[in-house]
Parts: C-alpha cells; structure tokens; sequence
C-alpha cells in the first residue's frame, strides 16, 4: 500500500482533524473493537450517560484487548457497569476519562499509570466522530454539523457503509480539484468549475449536467463541495432535488481507508417528510451512490499517483496537494501552506462560479474563521 512518507505529505502518519469512526445507532453498550489510524480501540454507550466513549483498547494490565471478548464471563454478564468498561481478562475497570477505578481483587492502591487513552468524541448528524491530532492538542474547528439535519422537511440519511479501500486518502481527497473527470466518469457536460481554499476548507462549486444524478437532458446540477478539514466533505446539491451528500473516509492504517456515504433530501415543498418521500430520497440516495462508485472504481484499480503528469485544464492538483499537507504537519506550521493556496483558483478554459453562489458561500461557511 501506498504510504503518507510516498506521498510526502509531512511529519505525521495520519492527518489532523475530526474523523467519522460509526453510525451512532450502532453504538449500544456491548462493546466493540475497531481499528483506526493504525491503533485499536474500544468503543461503547455509557449506560449513565448515554455519551459514545472511545478508549485505547489495550490493558495495561496485561494487554488484553478491552472490547473483543465474547466468552469472558466479564463479556457474557456486561462489561459496561455504568459509564466504565471492564476487561475481560481480570476485570479491571476504567472510567470513561480512561483512568482504572477499580481493581476488584486488590486492596492496595491504584496504580497512577493504570490507564488507558480517553479520545475526544462528538455525535452529530447520526455520526460518531473523533478528533484525531498526533500533537495531542485540542479540536482546531467543530465538528461538521447541518441545520438542516433536525428540519422536518428533510429526509435523515441512514448511510452506506462501504467498508475498508486499500487507498491512501490522498487519492481520494484529489477529487475535490479533479475538474476533467466528470466528462469521462459520471457523463457530466461542465458550465462552471472552480475550487476555493479557505483555513481548513476545501470548497469546490460546480454546475453542469450529469447523466447519473439528473439524467441526461434534464435540469442543471449545481453543487458545492466542502471538505471540513482532512476527511469530511459534504456537498450541497439542486437538481432533482435539494440535497446534502456526505462522504466520509477515515484512515484505518497507513495506505488504507473506511468508508461511508450518505444523502439527506428536502421535499419539494419543503413540508414535514412523510413515507413516500423517505422512498424517494432513499432512490435519489442510491443514484448518489452509483455516481460515487464510478469513482470508487477507478480508485480500487489505479496505482498511486505520487506526482502525477498534470496539463491545463486538469484542475487545482498541486495547490489542493499543498492544503492537504497543513493536517500532516505541526498545527504551528499550517499557515506556512495555507498562504500558498488561499484564494479562489478557476481552471484554464473554464467558467467560473456565479458571483451571487460564491456569496451564498460565504455566509454558509463561518466556521472557515475557526481553521
């Protein structure tokens, strides 16, 4: 697989930034191990607080593994009591900050490095997400959220769980500035391209036809593509529909992904969603999806493009390549490459957006002030 130190990106395996780890609705109180940025975890639902808890998975007892265990006694009786998590093992337990609070068999005292990792989690739009920084330091900017996602108006997505890609993220993230793809992939006849970089956004506003999302002949898709921060893009669409597309990927380990995909619909006169209009986003939703798989396609059989034969026309590669290192490298460093790119780029030979879309831009992002 393809590694972050092929790419050069910077000092830092995987990149800085909040990171969609599960489907809120798939977090109970049994346990579960899973696997990102090349380390295990332990992820659950306090039974006190209701709060997702992500913890280091292993011991340090004896470096048991804290969620994978279905056997143990510990596992089969519950190994969540309250907001703490039990190892299978011997049964020490940790609190949801990470720090062991009981160890049922010793009357002596705790022992201070007898803990494990606590990781800053936040649900938001049926996503769990965690912020991931190799410096350790605090969330640089919030975690991505719609107002939309609580109007009833709008249909809530469920996602598409596509698994794990033996990709690097960087081929992924290229699509954000890949103007000469949509002919070829998706059947879409360009009007307008152009990318914006902006703090820790990666903004992409395009219009045009689509033969996958709009069929061919019909109405103009316009769409603007954001990615808050290294990882999370959503995409406001007007076609067929109005309409949100999230992409999320994750790193799993160095040179490989997770995937998920999603789609929330408003209904066409932006009354309370009833059945028939959950159906209908769900339709619109796979259609979505089936746009994203003719990219998912080429991604699984291309090789890695290190440093790629780039001509006029290709799109924003090179200065999209330089904002993405700002999440690989010191959090101190970040404007060293943000100076590089910030600012509006329009593809030679193409259109760019509408001034009155770019100002729409600009009151809908102010979180761009916190990156």
């Amino acid at each position: 697989m393809a590694t972050s130190q092929d790419y050069k990106l910077g000092d830092h395996t995987f990149p800085r930034g909040w990171f969609m780890v599960a489907e809120s609705a798939k977090v109970t109180d049994k346990p579960q191990g899973v696997r990102f940025f090349g380390q295990d975890f332990a992820l659950y639902r306090g039974k006190d607080s209701g709060r997702v808890i992500l913890l280091d998975a292993y011991c340090p007892h004896m470096g048991t593994h804290l969620a994978r265990n279905t056997t143990s006694y510990v596992a089969q009786d519950g190994a969540v009591e309250g907001d703490s998590i039990r190892c299978p093992y011997h049964a020490w337990r940790f609190g949801a900050d990470g720090k062991c609070n009981q160890i049922p068999y010793s009357s002596g005292p705790i022992p201070p490095a007898a803990k494990v990792r606590s990781w800053p989690v936040v649900e938001s739009m049926g996503a769990v997400f965690v912020w991931h920084d190799a410096e350790g330091g605090e969330p640089e900017w919030d975690a991505p959220s719609l107002p939309e996602w609580d109007d009833p108006a709008w249909t809530q997505w469920t996602f598409d769980d596509l698994g794990k890609i033996d990709v690097h993220p960087q081929e992924i993230v290229d699509n954000i500035t890949d103007a000469a793809h949509f002919g070829p992939v998706h059947g879409s006849k360009t009007k307008f391209f152009e990318n914006e970089f902006r703090g820790h956004l990666a903004i992409q506003r395009m219009g045009g036809g689509h033969r996958t999302l709009v069929a061919e002949g019909g109405p103009m898709l316009v769409t603007e593509a954001v990615y808050h921060g290294p990882s999370i893009l959503i995409t406001r669409m007007s076609g067929l529909y109005d309409s949100y597309i999230f992409i999320a990927h994750t790193p799993v380990d160095d040179g490989s992904t997770y995937v998920w995909h999603a789609l929330l619909v408003r209904t066409h006169d932006g009354r309370p969603a009833t059945a028939d209009d959950h159906a209908a986003a769900r339709q619109y939703q796979d259609m979505a999806l089936a746009a994203f798989a003719q990219d998912f396609e080429v991604w699984k059989h291309k090789r890695p493009c290190f440093q790629g034969m780039f001509v006029q026309g290709d799109g924003a590669f090179r200065l999209q390549r330089i904002w993405y290192k700002q999440f690989y490298n010191a959090r101190a460093r970040k404007h060293e490459f943000l100076r590089q790119v910030e600012g509006v780029h329009v593809p030679r030979g193409m259109e760019p957006a509408p001034d009155d879309m770019r100002q729409a831009s600009e009151a809908a992002l102010p979180m761009a002030a916190n990156g």
